[in-house]
């Protein structure tokens, strides 16, 4: 077994921490986990440490000192090999904390433009990558002057777009003057006065995502994913990923280039991305490309490597890269894959779910996992960020994958009762 340590930076929420927790186990890594938490409540939530990822210098130097008391050498060196966040908000601490170690890593400045909108945009715009029209505004300003600015610089269709929540939070189409106005009034609403944001001109066509490794900026393409729901606004819902893609070969080779290229362009040298583009008559456009691995349960599709056993997740793909372990096959397993994202098709409180064994019996489902709870309050987009679960499926081919989720998915039922609020 490996003696490799990791430092893994999560959120108290995140769906992901305990799939890389495992995975680490399985490759002989010792993980030790960072969560964005005051360190008193971090350890109340028996998370071994905590900081406020919002400060990310302040985090970073609390982070490195905790771990120099969790086990450094003889000598006071503190030995790990490797710090990986796992959700956007923790990137420039990771690689802070990585520098601090003297660890590869992504510039903080690049894993910052990754999970910054507007920064992202900027750069992305300087180095040619396609991207479209887009301008930084601020929320709680005069409304009136920035629609009228909107209009002139971007036009409609266009999108209004917070600059740091992920998971299409925030994100809203407008496509006349009272639903941009109506659309920043809800983004205020969701992260307040005086905040900046982004509106950026539409991108028509299809939506892909793509889940990759960096080497020294080289990128190396691990899974293409089609979304074959259409994702046309207001609010841009995700729901299906299905791969391998069913695009020309010409095309998804179009799609890892740009990717490659927007990445370059970022900064970004090391580790996982994540990339949404779309594709329409001109090529692929850039959407985002994320300094890490794909959100929710989604990567549980993704086995790599089956000619030298079981294979391995994407997690531990990721976990091995960053330790300098061998990795023996990039290769996706042959078989067609596919996720359903559940979402919540309305607000409310959750009381029953029902169908779930039934959804799980359907041809080709491999799990259904409902990850909402009981009683709990449910927000849709484009407020809310969660999911009510997640469906999995593996098959002969894409279409018949795509299938046997949206068949298990018309199987579940889910009694949401409305939420009311006591007026005094």
């Amino acid at each position: 077994m490996s003696s490799k340590r990791a430092v893994l930076l999560t959120t108290p929420n995140s769906y992901r921490t305990q799939d890389y927790v495992d995975a680490a186990a399985r490759s002989g890594i010792d993980a030790v986990v960072a969560v964005d938490l005051p360190k008193t409540l971090a350890e109340e939530w028996n998370f071994p440490l905590g900081a406020d990822f919002g400060r990310p210098d302040q985090a970073a130097k609390e982070i490195v000192e905790a771990l120099a008391n969790r086990g450094g050498s003889e000598d006071g060196e503190v030995r790990f090999d490797a710090v990986l966040a796992l959700d956007d908000s923790g990137a420039r601490v990771a690689a802070l904390v990585a520098d601090a170690l003297d660890l590869p890593h992504n510039a903080p400045m690049a894993a910052e433009a990754a999970r910054n909108k507007f920064q992202m945009r900027t750069l992305l715009a300087a180095c040619g990558a396609p991207v479209p029209t887009f301008g930084e505004f601020r929320t709680g300003g005069n409304l009136k002057e920035t629609i009228a600015r909107a209009e002139e610089e971007i036009g409609y269709p266009c999108v209004v777009k917070p600059e740091e929540l992920n998971g299409s939070r925030g994100v809203i189409r407008a496509n006349l003057r009272c639903e941009l106005a109506a659309a920043v009034r809800r983004l205020t609403a969701l992260i307040g006065d005086d905040q900046p944001f982004l509106i950026e001109g539409y991108i028509p066509g299809v939506e892909v995502a793509l889940e990759g490794l960096l080497d020294r900026d080289r990128l190396h393409c691990l899974a293409l994913f089609d979304k074959p729901d259409p994702l046309e606004g207001p609010y841009f819902e995700e729901t299906i990923y299905v791969t391998p893609s069913r695009l020309p070969s010409e095309m998804q080779s179009r799609i890892v280039e740009t990717t490659e290229a927007a990445a370059r362009g970022l900064g970004l040298q090391t580790g996982p991305i994540h990339a949404e583009l779309r594709i329409n008559a001109e090529g692929p456009w850039i959407v985002e490309v994320a300094g890490r691995s794909i959100g929710g349960l989604c990567s549980r599709i993704l086995r790599f490597g089956m000619e030298v056993g079981n294979g391995l997740s994407l997690e531990e793909l990721v976990l091995r890269q960053a330790c300098g372990l061998p990795l023996e096959s990039l290769e996706r397993e042959s078989q067609a894959g596919g996720v359903m994202m559940i979402p919540i098709p309305e607000g409310g409180i959750l009381r029953r779910v029902g169908g779930v064994e039934e959804a799980k019996g359907v041809a080709g489902i491999e799990d259904v996992q409902i990850t909402a709870r009981l009683d709990q309050s449910l927000v849709p987009l484009p407020e809310g960020d969660a999911y009510l679960g997640f469906i999995f499926a593996r098959g002969p081919s894409p279409d018949l994958v795509e299938g046997s989720l949206r068949q298990a998915h018309s199987l579940l039922q889910f009694e949401i009762d409305p939420e009311f609020t006591l007026v005094q």
